[in-house]
C-alpha cells in the first residue's frame, strides 16, 4: 500500500514538472481559473507549484553542473 502510495506520488510530481517545463519553455500552462470549485482550484495550483519548484531546482542544478553547456539556439 505504501509503495503504490510513493509511486503515484512520484508519478503525479514528474507530471507537474513535465506542464511546469513546457510552460515555461512555450508560454502555454493550464488555465486554472476555468476550474469552478475553489478547493479544487486552490489543490490544482498548489500541485502545478509543486512542479515548478522542482523545475526549478534541476535547472539550478544543471546551471551548476560541469556536465551541462549552453548550446546556442539559433
Amino acid at each position: 500500500m505504501i509503495g503504490k502510495l510513493v509511486h503515484y506520488t512520484v508519478d503525479a510530481v514528474l507530471l507537474s514538472t513535465v506542464v511546469a517545463g513546457v510552460r515555461r519553455s512555450s508560454g502555454f500552462g493550464p488555465d486554472s481559473s476555468a476550474i469552478p470549485d475553489a478547493t479544487a482550484r486552490s489543490v490544482a495550483n498548489s500541485f502545478l507549484g509543486v512542479g515548478e519548484t522542482i523545475f526549478d531546482i534541476i535547472q539550478s542544478t544543471a546551471v551548476n553542473s560541469p556536465y551541462f553547456k549552453r548550446e546556442d539556439r539559433r
